[in-house]
């Protein structure tokens, strides 16, 4: 009940951040040294996100009261209230189904030790040098028992624990190259053997913290102020605020605000919503014959090979971070260009909702179901909105979002016209889809705001969340089928 009554202490009072209680200005800093000779750490960055304005995310809360009765559960049964919520707060619905499945994967009971699934996490977090979620969970991991010796590197875990990162490196990057080998491979390891529930238990960890750290670059999140890269000691400079400023009514607020500049793009909500209004009526008047769909599948798999997702040099992972995998030089770069082809994965040959749900659910109980439930909430989540438009139907353009990503992974909906996708979706928003999914270490704050520049931050959020499950389930289909195959 402590921590429960803290969370409604701290929302009453519109704090709702650690961050928020050590944000302090040189002459209180240099008052706590005297009195407690104790240094007091100051928060790098200004709120839950780089991308978005900290009063806009806090104000959520204040104005929701599901979003806040979430958020009081969450700290509740965690002891913190991380920054990955907060900003998924935008989306309260959502929200709940994420916290739930996630605490069962990590908390509930499960073929796998609490150990375990938090070194799985750092492992694939650490793929895409994620270095918020593998700090976040080699904290998780050492508070459940789990030995420091492991964190040195992934040569120093189990052999159980490194033959996984084949897999774990296969399924972020290229998840149409696993096959029944790489099943095989795990569980007739001898004494080093997988279990067919614990594979399945590892595998859907891993998918979640690829697909996590995707949103977590996308959102652009910071870290809490008790984390690597999350405060400073140093002095803090006159554009920053101390809590004895909001004490004293100072705005600062509000001026870190007002500095948020957004360049709108003219109408270009309204052409989006007549290409939109457009596509529905071609499609009430004339449908495309299955080798014209074939065709358009193929040209939008093909083009999207091409969509180059930075300018920039490759990044080399830091030693923190690249220590916990092996092969950092891997991942999803250059396979089109020498030559290498993506299959087609026909969704009629192998699907979530006929085949891979039934076997999660079958070898670890209920958790089919909370994905089942966590992928329908965002696939249909709508408000019926595009930006300032009101009574919008969404359904469109968001199932062109989720099906070009399953696109690039070469999944295809035999029912589905890919020729819709270039219509909706510009460039610089394939450009940001493709990196935030593919490479999402890459997202810069530009590219955030390159795309849709007249909508709000909440639907940049909701479109975060619609990449993240959809990577998700392409990855599980790829492994999914391919334990099929074993067991068959």
């Amino acid at each position: 009940m402590r921590h429960a009554t803290s969370a409604n202490e701290s929302m009453e009072n519109g704090s709702f951040t650690v961050s928020e209680l050590f944000k302090i200005c040189a002459h209180c800093e240099e008052l706590s040294k005297k009195e407690i000779g104790v240094r007091i750490p100051r928060p790098l960055g200004s709120g839950p996100s780089r991308f978005i304005p900290e009063k806009e995310i806090l104000q959520v809360s204040k104005v929701d009261a599901r979003t806040q009765s979430i958020f009081e559960d969450a700290f509740a049964a965690l002891g913190r209230l991380d920054n990955i919520s907060l900003v998924m707060g935008f989306h309260p619905r959502y929200l709940e189904s994420f916290l739930r499945t996630q605490h069962y994967l990590l908390q509930m009971d499960g073929p796998l030790s609490l150990h375990y699934r938090h070194y799985i996490g750092i492992m694939a977090a650490a793929r895409h040098q994620c270095s918020y979620l593998v700090n976040l969970h080699v904290n998780d991991f050492l508070q459940v028992g789990g030995d420091p010796k492991w964190l040195n590197g992934l040569d120093g875990a189990p052999q159980k624990l490194q033959h996984l990162g084949e897999l774990n490196k296969v399924l972020a990057h290229r998840p149409w190259l696993v096959t029944k080998v790489h099943i095989e491979q795990l569980l007739k390891a001898e004494e080093h053997s997988w279990s067919l529930a614990e594979l399945i238990h590892a595998v859907v960890l891993l998918t979640h913290y690829h697909s996590l750290a995707s949103y977590t670059f996308g959102c652009g999140i910071s870290p809490e102020i008790h984390c690597e890269g999350g405060h400073t000691f140093r002095p803090p400079s006159v554009s920053n605020y101390c809590m004895c400023d909001i004490a004293n009514g100072n705005g600062a607020m509000d001026v870190m605000h007002g500095n948020h500049q957004v360049t709108e793009t003219c109408c270009e909500v309204e052409v989006l919503m007549e290409k939109m209004k457009q596509l529905q009526e071609c499609r009430d008047e004339e449908e495309a014959t299955q080798e014209e769909m074939a065709t358009r599948f193929e040209k939008e798999k093909t083009e999207s090979m091409l969509v180059v997702t930075t300018e920039d040099d490759d990044t080399v992972p830091s030693r923190d971070v690249s220590r916990h995998f092996e092969d950092p030089s891997y991942g999803y770069k250059d396979f089109s260009r020498r030559g290498e082809h993506v299959p087609t994965f026909r969704v009629q040959d192998y699907s979530w909702e006929d085949h891979g749900y039934s076997l999660v659910n079958r070898l670890y109980p209920d958790v089919g179901q909370l994905l089942d439930e966590k992928f329908q909430m965002v696939y249909n989540l709508t408000y019926n909105t595009m930006a300032t438009h009101k009574d919008v139907d969404t359904s469109t353009l968001r199932r062109a979002i989720w099906n070009y990503i399953h696109c690039m992974f070469g999944i295809r909906y035999d029912d589905y016209d890919y020729g819709e996708i270039n219509q909706l979706l510009d460039r610089s928003f394939k450009v940001y889809i493709k990196t935030m999914v593919c490479s999402p270490e890459k997202i810069t704050k530009r590219m955030y705001e390159s795309f849709w520049r007249q909508f709000q931050h909440s639907e940049k959020v909701h479109v975060n969340l619609l990449l993240m499950e959809a990577r998700m389930q392409a990855e599980l289909l790829y492994a999914l089928r391919a334990i099929t195959r074993y067991m068959t």
